[in-house]
């Protein structure tokens, strides 16, 4: 990112604090993270709020810096509103991560907290900008009533999702755009996405007063600048203003090789040929259930690649208390496959992994972080989504970036994925020519994408454009 000096030095910066609203759910938290980091770099002070339990998970898996490092970054922690706490359940018909219910719906007492904190801040801070996640638009609302407070809101998935969201709720009308038309008609409908309490509170967010000044996107002109044109120029959210700041997560790491607090599965990692390894991993949202554990381990054995697999259960809205259950692997499977993949059953450092030379695939879930970090690493992916946005960036990844190989079908979702589906998927994307070619183009994109960060790149030109624009 490049260095913010503006003309009165950083005396007008320190005049403005910044409040990050996140979501309390992984995928959501650990964007708003790392977006904390790019804005405190230009010497503003930056305040994380949100309960205690969220702010502990958010901070325990962090990867690629930390937190704690950087002088004007604050935390500031509510104490938590009783929610609760039920596990994840592998076998319920639909994906949707209905265990996680209870802990978004405790967030809407955050309202008051939340006001009361930005309402001190702007009597020290000549302006408090708060970013907020859109599903946090409940929380925020009241921010309006402050003379000297704005908010911007945080778009959670890419513009050619949300975009596509808001034609399918629009009945699906003849798209104007030929080049938009082409990738819509793609486009699963959105049955079996969500669950109808999610969509009660979704209601809720979306019926609260929206006083957003813009919109922020973890995403890149180099990834889908048509589609945040096309946002901008229709004013799909309300709004013309935007910014495309993304990558938000690291793209280059610091060398640990050796170090203690390095993950064993990096070592492992080192000592494979390029390209050679498939990371599987299905997010922190989704529990698979023995059945199509025991299919998918077929299938990996099978198609003779080697493989990190991190087998873990779904989060809970409160990932510190409780029982964790541990998948079933079929029995002598993992003496059989020891020399060619590893299974790792606690927190992996996935930008790590798909950072690392050996890493030449990813067979995911298709949420939006794990997709903006694969991109941003170069690495394809075979897409096997669960719910809410992971079918239609799955279609991004395969249809649109053409970096992926379908795994799952969303129209087959409530069926168990087999070992032959999961077999042939892996040895597409890891051992023929088509997946070669779609490693290049990935290779290429990532290439793109992290150029778009430094400076003078598009990303880094939109952080600046955004900081000018807060501090203004």
């Amino acid at each position: 990112m490049a260095n913010h000096s503006h003309e009165n030095g950083n005396r007008k910066e320190s005049q403005i604090a910044v409040v990050m609203v996140p979501l309390p759910a992984q995928g959501h938290l650990n964007q708003l993270l790392h977006l904390s980091r790019l804005v405190s770099a230009a010497s503003i002070p930056v305040h994380y709020v949100g309960y205690a339990t969220h702010i502990r998970q958010a901070k325990l898996r962090v990867h690629g810096w930390n937190p704690s490092a950087i002088a004007n970054f604050h935390f500031q922690e509510f104490p938590p509103t009783p929610f609760h706490n039920p596990p994840p359940d592998p076998n319920q018909s639909s994906k949707f991560p209905s265990q996680l219910l209870p802990s978004l719906s405790a967030t809407l007492h955050l309202r008051d907290p939340v006001y009361k904190f930005v309402a001190q801040l702007s009597s020290n801070f000549r302006r408090v900008v708060v970013i907020y996640d859109s599903l946090m638009s409940y929380v925020v609302q009241d921010i309006a009533s402050l003379q000297n407070a704005e908010s911007y809101c945080f778009r959670c998935i890419p513009a050619f999702t949300l975009y596509s969201f808001r034609w399918e709720a629009a009945g699906r009308p003849d798209d104007a755009s030929a080049e938009a038309a082409a990738f819509l008609k793609e486009i699963p409908g959105l049955d079996g996405c969500f669950s109808p309490e999610f969509d009660d509170f979704a209601r809720l967010q979306s019926g609260s007063r929206n006083i957003s000044s813009g919109d922020i996107y973890n995403s890149s002109r180099a990834i889908e600048g048509f589609f945040l044109d096309l946002m901008s120029e229709r004013k799909i959210t309300g709004t013309e203003k935007l910014w495309a700041v993304g990558p938000f997560n690291p793209v280059v790491f610091p060398e640990k090789k050796g170090s203690r607090s390095r993950h064993e599965c990096l070592d492992w990692l080192d000592r494979q040929s390029p390209d050679s390894v498939i990371f599987v991993s299905f997010g922190t949202t989704s529990s698979l259930c023995n059945e199509q554990v025991e299919k998918l381990a077929l299938g990996l054995e099978r198609s003779q690649q080697k493989f990190v697999w991190v087998l873990r259960d779904a989060d809970k809205g409160d990932i510190f208390t409780g029982e964790v259950r541990k998948s079933e692997l079929p029995e002598g499977w993992e003496k059989r496959v020891k020399e060619r993949g590893i299974i790792v059953r606690d927190w992996a450092p996935q930008l790590e992994i798909l950072g690392h030379p050996s890493t030449g695939g990813f067979m995911s879930h298709c949420g939006w972080n794990s997709c903006i970090e694969s991109i941003s690493m170069g690495v394809p992916m075979a897409t096997w989504p669960m719910h809410s946005d992971q079918p239609i960036n799955a279609v991004f990844v395969t249809k649109v970036l053409r970096t992926g190989v379908e795994v799952k079908e969303w129209a087959r979702r409530d069926e168990v994925v087999p070992s032959s589906t999961v077999e042939n998927g892996v040895r597409r994307l890891m051992g023929s020519e088509e997946g070669d070619e779609m490693r290049k183009r990935a290779q290429e994109l990532g290439a793109r994408v992290r150029s778009c960060v430094l400076e003078g790149g598009s990303s880094s030109k939109e952080m600046d454009a955004f900081i000018t624009h807060i501090i203004r």
